[in-house]
């Protein structure tokens, strides 16, 4: 067990769930995205949504989008901060359909044009789990170096990102696949003990058949 299981993050605010959880979401839905906000659409779910302005969750999770850490002091002005640095954001409420009651819809624009769509969860004491993205179920922490990899769900992708890390010495933690349909979208999600290089994440990049590639390295 992680001594932050027991204590809880070091944070800024009043809840590990609905403050430090929230900022980790936009900070992780950020590094998906892979480019620097510019368009925020937010949806809040459940608790979040019932409490989650008296928590600060709305202002966390714009905080987070801002590239802020948990333990931020600035976290409580970041709607201020959003206007100066360009972020147009909206927020409002959805009901998900067997969602954890933590939970926030995103549908992220980059400056340089990329979009994301994200469902995440606050699970408590600060951790996340990434539910949704793009539209595929998955499931993932971000608790460790993430590498998200979004290819057509064709045979021979799975092995070429595996014997990719092999080759440098990566050792994967936890490896997941997830598509829509056979034949159609699919995501594959690899969780290291170690960093993944930017080098190797380049070569995977080009690699036919994938479409985008995200390295989250923690």
């Amino acid at each position: 067990m992680n001594i932050f299981d027991i204590l809880g993050p070091v944070m800024v605010g009043p809840s590990s769930s609905h403050t430090a959880g929230a900022v980790r979401i936009g900070n992780i839905s950020r590094r998906l995205l892979g480019d620097k906000p510019v368009k925020a659409e937010i949806y809040l779910h459940g608790s979040f949504a019932l409490t989650g302005v008296g928590h600060g969750t709305d202002k966390a999770i714009i905080a987070g989008l801002l590239g802020m850490e948990t333990d931020n002091m600035r976290i409580p002005e970041s709607f201020e901060i959003a206007v100066k640095e360009g972020l147009e954001y909206s927020i409002g409420t959805v009901n998900l359909k067997e969602a954890h009651p933590n939970s926030v819809l995103l549908k992220l624009k980059g400056e340089g044009g990329r979009e994301l769509e994200i469902i995440a969860s606050s699970v408590g004491g600060g951790r996340i789990n990434v539910e949704e993205i793009d539209g595929i179920k998955t499931q993932f922490s971000g608790d460790y170096p993430t590498l998200v990899v979004h290819n057509e769900d064709r045979p021979g992708h799975v092995a070429q990102v595996t014997s990719a890390l092999s080759h440098h010495g990566i050792n994967i933690a936890t490896l997941k696949l997830f598509r829509d349909k056979r034949g159609g979208y699919a995501v594959m999600i690899a969780e290291t003990d170690q960093p993944i290089p930017e080098n190797v994440v380049k070569w995977i990049e080009r690699s036919e058949g994938v479409i985008k590639v995200t390295y989250i390295n923690v």
